[in-house]
């Protein structure tokens, strides 16, 4: 068995920095090099947004590659609507504890890579979340330091959201962009006044960097509102996402160039060319998300691997010497040190190396400037034809109340543009 305790000094302390992408960012902690798979979703199949109805199930799982059997404890927060913790009291949002320890565990078997596998269920028996909203739940080491936070949302449906995506409605953009457009149906709730008492957040594939918000409805017709602007909700479409799968570890497959082995698996992916320029082409993703499996073995939990991943990208374009990172849900979408690629004079090649669980994964590039402002589309392209899922959370709170309320999701994919 093969201990990797950490790659290095620098990577460990950057790995704790992600840029000021956004104010949502602010509250996101990103994990020490030591933690690793983390996932959290509903517990429903094919689902991989964190967004379930009042009353549904999500599971959290990850893999502390240190392996020492670490006691770790997990804390959940009420947040508004901007992602800040609510005013409100633990036992206003849930009944039992707020925080408590996570109480299974295993020790990974008959992998390189040692690790111990943690999964939390919520609700559980320790605990159940009463009311609807924006969460944040913490895991936290023995000495109470928080060591990552993920985000998840929780909707109580008393309104109907009808969404729907289209190709841009400026000319300019028509090739390049989708517009979404949706409308609030709630006829049962009273709203005395629709411009304060409800928001909305748009999300495309589920990325937390990509919210429009603070969006009012365009029209209010009887118990409708109706958000159909021409650039108030835009998008770029992007690229189909890239992907590979290791669930065969020891052989080469697609996109997988080569596997060597040296103390753990090493797993060279071929080079990926920059495809700004280069015309649309269609295959199937999984926008952007990942699938933990392995046919080497039953349990993927405990017996998956891991393997670090060498990633090659061809881009010789970068007037503006912006940063390039790989992107995707494997990390919650986050920037950091570990997943930002460094050029390398000698090959011309944009270079990293990530370790990751085996499973298939989708992933893309996306660019950095100096100001910290991401850019998903330069480097990539941005085709109307892309398939994306876009989504729309519904928030209302009256007045005199505490917190915001989700009473409303919505969800359509690109896949048939209305226009």
């Amino acid at each position: 068995m093969f201990l990797l305790k950490n790659y290095t000094f620098l990577l460990l302390f950057c790995s704790f920095l992600v840029l000021p992408l956004n104010a949502q960012n602010a509250i996101t902690i990103v994990p020490p090099l030591n933690i690793k798979a983390i996932v959290l979703k509903p517990v429903r199949p094919n689902t991989f947004a964190p967004i379930i109805k009042l009353g549904e199930s999500l599971e959290l799982s990850f893999d502390d590659i240190n392996a020492e059997q670490r006691t770790y404890t997990y804390k959940i927060e009420h947040c508004d609507y901007n992602w800040h913790v609510s005013n409100i009291l633990s036992t206003q949002y849930m009944t039992g504890y707020a925080q408590d320890r996570i109480r299974t565990f295993e020790n990974s078997f008959n992998t390189l890579q040692s690790y111990t596998h943690y999964t939390l269920k919520i609700p559980n028996k320790t605990n159940r979340i009463k009311i609807s909203g924006n969460y944040l739940i913490s895991i936290l080491d023995e000495y109470n330091n928080v060591i990552f936070s993920r985000r998840f949302i929780i909707y109580q449906p008393k309104v109907v959201v009808g969404v729907t995506a289209h190709r841009s409605r400026d000319i300019s953009f028509i090739n390049e962009k989708h517009n979404v457009e949706f409308v609030i149906n709630h006829p049962d709730l009273l709203l005395n006044n629709p411009n304060e008492e409800i928001k909305v957040a748009v999300y495309q594939n589920g990325d937390w960097n990509s919210v429009l918000n603070n969006i009012r409805p365009k029209y209010i017709r009887g118990s409708q509102l109706i958000y159909n602007y021409v650039d108030e909700i835009s998008y770029w479409a992007g690229n189909e996402f890239l992907y590979f799968d290791t669930k065969e570890i020891r052989n080469a497959t697609n996109n997988i160039a080569k596997t060597r082995l040296n103390n753990i698996f090493n797993t060279f992916l071929f080079i990926d060319e920059a495809r700004g320029k280069k015309p649309y082409s269609f295959y199937p993703d999984i926008n952007g998300n990942f699938v933990l499996r392995t046919i080497d073995a039953e349990d993927t939990a405990l017996e998956g691997d891991y393997s670090f991943l060498h990633f090659l990208y061809r881009y010789d374009q970068n007037f503006n010497g912006d940063d390039i990172y790989i992107y995707g849900a494997f990390n919650d979408w986050q920037i950091t040190a570990e997943n930002k690629m460094v050029y390398n004079d000698q090959t011309n090649l944009y270079e990293a190396r990530i370790m990751l669980k085996q499973g298939f994964y989708n992933y893309t590039y996306v660019s950095v400037n100096n100001q910290g402002q991401l850019d998903k589309h330069t480097l990539e392209g941005s085709m109307y034809q892309t398939e994306n899922e876009y989504s729309v959370i519904v928030y209302y709170r009256t007045y005199g109340e505490l917190y915001d309320q989700v009473i409303g999701f919505g969800t359509t994919t690109s896949t048939r543009l209305v226009n």
